[in-house]
């Protein structure tokens, strides 16, 4: 008579299409971890400043390119371009919600220091009591 063989149950998982999945997640985020920095591009001028204090809350950011374009960055987000008018409504509105938060302006050497100063103003009507300005290390 015949008989049938049992096979025994394989105890072994099989890990090869986790270690694919893995790869290809890891090229993902390889890819796009560039791709995802917020802030917006302006030339600042060089100072020999002192720099935030490291327990300080992170500040809103107001930027102004050398084309006269407004913008807000708040961390990773980042809002316009907008009309200088809106963009102190967005501050406004950011400061309502946290009123100790720093507020920074970030502007482009090439920006007229008239531009500056009346984006200051605007903030200040808004109820920013301090406003620091952006530079980068002066070199040596």
């Amino acid at each position: 008579m015949y008989q049938r063989k049992r096979r025994r149950p394989v105890s072994d998982i099989n890990v090869v299409p986790y270690i694919d999945v893995m790869l290809v997640l890891l090229i993902i985020f390889m890819v796009t971890a560039p791709l995802i920095t917020a802030g917006v591009n302006v030339d600042l001028p060089k100072a020999d400043a002192n720099p935030l204090a490291e327990d300080s809350k992170p500040p809103v950011v107001v930027s102004v390119t050398e084309n006269y374009e407004y913008f807000v960055t708040d961390g990773n987000k980042k809002e316009g371009p907008m009309v200088p008018q809106e963009l102190a409504a967005v501050v406004g509105a950011y400061l309502k919600v946290e009123p100790d938060r720093p507020v920074m302006v970030e502007g482009d050497g090439s920006v007229t220091y008239d531009a500056v100063v009346n984006l200051m103003v605007l903030l200040q009507k808004q109820g920013v009591e301090s406003v620091g300005l952006m530079t980068d290390p002066a070199e040596e």
